[in-house]
């Protein structure tokens, strides 16, 4: 048999066994409420999340779409980048926590050639939050902060369905992972969930 045969033939039967596995840390591998890296829901819009098995863990492996960074697996700001991508064509800068999403001014096209406007809204706004918008929760969550992604606004039961990765890291219910009630009070739009600084929305 050719070498270069034989050695493609060995790489392709050591991947189908799992002998090249990523080693995860040990906090990816206890505790979990899903196993890291297992799909826990699919969005409307068909962008899937992972289980990040539990909040503490943090494993530094980057992740790609069409060559194009989107975060380390599988943090809320990996999946947050990488709906932004598949679905409007931007992404925003790196940042090192979640809550640092609130204070970037711009989204940009993948190899920057293009930047928009990256405007937030206080929780209260009367500005609605609208699908594609990111909800950004304050550091005092977690640490970190958490971002997540509005897929669609029910105006009927009052209610913001959201995207999101490492939140509970439970398998959805639905196509989304949470339910969000809002109320309207003095002309403003208020989400009622804890930690909740605003959402983000890119203007095009």
């Amino acid at each position: 048999m050719n070498k270069n045969i034989l050695f493609v033939w060995v790489v392709l039967v050591a991947l189908s066994e799992g002998m090249f596995a990523e080693t995860l840390p040990e906090l990816c591998t206890r505790d979990c409420a899903e196993n890291f890296g297992e799909k826990v829901g699919v969005s409307f819009a068909g962008v899937p999340a992972y289980s990040n098995c539990q909040n503490a863990c943090v494993n530094p492996t980057p992740n790609f779409v069409t060559g194009v960074y989107t975060g380390i697996k599988w943090q809320c700001v990996e999946y947050a980048r990488r709906w932004l991508l598949v679905n409007q064509g931007v992404v925003y800068g790196d940042v090192d926590i979640a809550a640092d999403i609130w204070g970037l001014d711009y989204v940009r096209t993948p190899h920057k050639k293009n930047q928009f406007v990256f405007k937030g809204f206080v929780n209260g706004s009367p500005e609605a939050p609208q699908r594609g918008d990111l909800l950004i929760y304050s550091k005092e969550f977690y640490g970190t902060g958490h971002v997540a992604v509005v897929l669609q606004v029910d105006a009927e039961r009052k209610n913001v369905l959201v995207g999101e990765q490492n939140f509970d890291n439970n398998k959805w219910t639905e196509q989304y992972a949470r339910a969000i009630p809002y109320v309207t009070n003095n002309s403003g739009i208020w989400l009622l969930d804890s930690y909740l600084i605003g959402w983000k929305r890119a203007i095009y």
